[in-house]
């Protein structure tokens, strides 16, 4: 509703553009990050790199590694997007297969180019402390999330503790996948050789939680 596009968030700017602008200058700082280290980049060279003042990036942003999070969040957002839309009537494996097939042939250039430098951000985690605090922040969201997901698909409320043990496991064995694979895809696997990634993420969600999340909801 037209209402919504036009909700304000700080300095009046709508919440929409806002997170507009900070993607984009996530975007910029990741490139900056992986090109030349977090330590060689500075404000002044993100806010150039993005066409915004220094002092526009310090509004958006409380520090200058903060700048990775929405990129870093966009390397979960699919996984956490496909969890949202799960049916109850299908299998974990049949959904996330036919959500990978669709992403395929249907994601856009800069989707794919964000999912890459997600790929990037994950991987400089493991050397550089400020962009791991990232990387660990969006597993926190993950895991908030995926007890709401299972919660709905046990019929159980998220604050249920079987309910948040299962997101705890789900959500760790989804970050470790992450990690996996995009070490791998940068030291040169070819992506096509994680064609059964989908596979992989139910096999992985399903012996996290014992087999209690994977199945269709029968009533």
């Amino acid at each position: 509703m037209a209402g919504t596009a036009s909700t304000k968030g700080r300095g009046g700017m709508s919440d929409q553009r806002r997170h507009r602008l900070r993607l984009d200058v996530s975007r910029e700082a990741s490139r900056l990050f992986w090109a030349q280290g977090v330590d060689a980049t500075s404000g002044d060279q993100i806010a150039e790199a993005v066409g915004l003042s220094t002092r526009t990036i310090w509004r958006h942003f409380r520090s200058k590694e903060s700048c990775a999070e929405p990129i870093v969040m966009r390397g979960v957002e699919w996984e956490m997007s496909t969890l949202r839309s799960w049916p109850p009537q299908l299998s974990l494996e049949v959904h996330f297969a036919a959500e990978s097939n669709k992403f395929g042939r249907e994601a856009s250039d800069v989707e794919r180019m964000d999912t890459e430098l997600a790929i990037k951000m994950i991987r400089l985690a493991d050397t550089e402390p400020a962009i791991r605090t990232a990387w660990l922040m969006a597993c926190d969201q993950v895991e908030r999330e995926m007890a709401e997901i299972i919660a709905g698909r046990l019929g159980l409320p998220a604050e249920d503790l079987d309910v948040r043990v299962h997101a705890a496991a789900a959500s760790a064995a989804l970050r470790v996948l992450n990690e996996h694979i995009g070490a791998a895809i940068l030291e040169g696997t070819d992506p096509r050789d994680f064609a059964d990634a989908p596979a992989q993420i139910a096999r992985a969600l399903r012996a996290a939680t014992g087999g209690v999340v994977g199945d269709p909801v029968t009533t």
